[in-house]
């Protein structure tokens, strides 16, 4: 059985998982902060565990492969972050704004990054290289990147203890799974189904924290419809938008048909696990519920978009 079938998403395009995310709400975001915390390190832990330190040396090899989708990540999608300051005040708020800017801040996922190329015959062991990559150079690259393009309006207040704070809820839980992995990797290849419960279950309670810190808020009652659906709309613009020039950029710059969709999908990505967190304390003080809701939205529209996507290059390749 495949990967991307152990995960459920190779039958249909939207799985439980999709709509558990879109059903995902409540108001406990203090009694769960060290339950979220606790899972966010696992969910790393385990990233660290399953990719084998050859594996990663011999991908880091094929370097314009994860350059492209490096580029695409903390790159293209800034400038498109930044081009959307367009849309302030007629379409975006300046905090939905905020939002959007750092949606296109933060690292690519790594979970689905990897089911939809294995799904679409792609390169899995250079998605799964890219993948950890952008989200290990994410721990850093991204609050440099809103130090840069946010901190100079007042809208986050990034410092040194913030970045360690990152460091230590992301980057020392993989090192700590790298460490691991001798003695755990067979374990987790037998048993799909715990993995899968904190890959998931993990995201879940990051989403949920995030929807109560809105409600405690009160951001959710002077939000209207309207806005709701413009911050839909903006995402799936900026989805479409970055689909179009990975693809382009991988025929262009003559990458075979396999790496071509590993730069799809991994470029075109945003990590809900590394972005959440990270938002909690880099916007600290300001209404995060409010700033992280363009990436939650287009965390979802990604997967419906992308399993789309998978299903017909699959049959393509088939």
């Amino acid at each position: 059985m495949s990967f991307a079938s152990r995960l459920g998403l190779s039958k249909i395009p939207i799985d439980g998982f999709v709509l558990s995310i879109i059903a995902v709400k409540g108001s406990g975001t203090d009694i769960l902060a060290g339950v979220i915390k606790s899972a966010i390190a696992a969910l790393f832990l385990l990233y660290g565990a399953r990719l084998s330190p050859r594996e990663a040396l011999e991908g880091l090899k094929h370097w314009r492969l994860h350059g492209v989708v490096l580029a695409a990540t903390f790159v293209v999608f800034p400038l498109i972050g930044l081009a959307a300051q367009i849309l302030v005040p007629s379409v975006l708020t300046d905090d939905l704004y905020t939002g959007v800017l750092y949606m296109c801040l933060v690292p690519s996922t790594v979970q689905s990054s990897i089911v939809f190329t294995s799904m679409a015959k792609g390169n899995v062991a250079g998605a799964m290289v890219s993948a950890s990559v952008s989200n290990l150079l994410g721990v850093f690259v991204t609050p440099l990147l809103v130090i840069l393009l946010l901190d100079t309006t007042g809208n986050s207040s990034v410092d040194l203890r913030s970045v360690v704070d990152i460091v230590v809820q992301l980057l020392l839980p993989f090192i700590i799974g790298q460490l691991l992995r001798p003695w755990i990797s067979g374990w987790l290849t037998k048993h799909a189904g715990p993995t899968r419960l904190v890959d998931r279950g993990s995201i879940l309670l990051v989403v949920y924290s995030a929807f109560s810190a809105g409600m405690n808020e009160g951001i959710w009652h002077t939000l209207s419809l309207w806005r709701i659906a413009a911050v839909v709309g903006v995402c799936c613009v900026i989805l479409a938008m970055i689909l179009a020039v990975t693809a382009l950029a991988g025929r262009a710059l003559g990458f075979s048909r396999a790496d071509r969709v590993v730069i799809v999908f991994c470029g075109s990505k945003k990590s809900l696990a590394s972005g959440l967190p990270m938002a909690a304390v880099l916007f600290a003080g300001h209404p995060v519920g409010l700033i992280v809701l363009p990436l939650m939205i287009f965390h979802q529209v990604q997967l419906i978009v992308c399993a789309a996507l998978a299903q017909r290059w699959a049959l393509r390749a088939a």
